[in-house]
């Protein structure tokens, strides 16, 4: 704990390492050490920063945390990498691609491998969101895998969440159709210097399709809420990061001045508490002597329509609860 608030790059790492072993006498002391780093937390902006591969998360993510260390932020970067369901294995080289941010000392980037965690996201992400901002880090950026469900659980773990797309995505119809659109609060269209007129054409579409996602899917907001925004930059040439974070600190403003800020960041400790007991409910349920005997068979009996679904499920839920009584 001392090291953290040190700030020593060492005691991050190994506490970082620390909340991510899965052994018993390790958690109780990770715990212990997240409860005593907690008065130190919350200080931070959290953003979430998502796109397709190829869309340029990497570079973006280096432009901006190199322009923040240059207006004196501390930046840290917690990038996962999408584990194999082949080998389980992660390449873990975001760390690589951002060759300049990597070495800088106002900076700490951490990749770590999804392990088939839900919606693509480390399970000890939040917590290693903590430990950083107790050790002086005062931007942190989780970069997600960019696939799947990890936009839904990086939008629930940071304050505003930041969507990446590509000059050329596509007709009104597919903006509309991609879901994670509802989630951002800021979309960006990277690399728009490879083509002006397709990233103007795709910057009116998105807008026009978050238009439709306020009239359908949300409450009219009044004039001092935050809508969405879209907007161009080239992260390669570093064009655009300076709107950019001026878009940031505009979201932050509005939204502290109508205390949703606070409201979202009570929601998302509640939301981590019960994600953690329903993972630990799981758990002891798959690891039950008398649901593991059961399950081979009633597994064939759900497969081969012998017995409906609810019904088997129902039955595991007896054994279960029956020795907890």
């Amino acid at each position: 704990m001392e090291g953290v608030r040190r700030r020593e790059r060492r005691a991050l790492a190994k506490a970082i390492t620390l909340l991510e072993s899965t052994r018993a006498d390790h958690r109780a002391r990770a715990d212990a050490l997240l409860n005593a780093l907690l008065p130190h937390t919350g200080q931070a902006i959290r953003l979430g920063i998502s796109g397709v591969p190829g869309v340029g998360k990497s570079t973006f993510i280096e432009a901006l945390g190199l322009f923040l260390i240059a207006q004196g932020h501390r930046v840290a970067v917690l990038a996962i990498d999408p584990s194999s369901s082949v080998s389980g294995g992660s390449i873990l080289g975001d760390k690589t691609r951002m060759e300049f941010l990597s070495v800088n000392e106002a900076a700490y980037i951490r990749p770590s491998p999804a392990s088939g965690t839900l919606g693509g996201v480390a399970e000890k992400t939040r917590e290693a969101m903590l430990v950083c901002e107790a050790a002086g880090y005062d931007v942190v950026i989780v970069e997600t895998v960019g696939v799947g469900q990890s936009e839904t659980a990086v939008a629930g773990m940071t304050d505003m969440f930041v969507l990446l797309q590509l000059p050329n995505a596509g007709d009104d119809l597919q903006a509309i159709k991609k879901g994670v659109m509802e989630l951002a609060d800021l979309v960006v269209i990277n690399k728009a210097d490879l083509d002006a007129a397709a990233a103007t054409r795709a910057q009116a579409q998105i807008t026009s399709a978050l238009r439709v996602f306020n009239f359908h899917g949300h409450p009219a907001q009044s004039g001092d809420r935050w809508q969405p925004q879209v907007m161009q930059i080239s992260a390669l040439k570093a064009q655009g990061v300076d709107a950019f974070w001026t878009m940031v600190q505009n979201f932050h403003a509005k939204r502290r001045a109508g205390g949703e800020f606070d409201a979202r960041r009570q929601q998302q400790s509640l939301a981590w508490m019960w994600d953690i007991v329903h993972a630990r409910l799981r758990a002891d349920f798959d690891h039950h002597p008398a649901v593991r005997q059961a399950l081979p068979q009633t597994l064939r009996d759900v497969s081969d329509a012998r017995i409906a679904p609810s019904a088997a499920a129902r039955a595991l839920l007896n054994l279960f609860e029956q020795s907890k009584r």
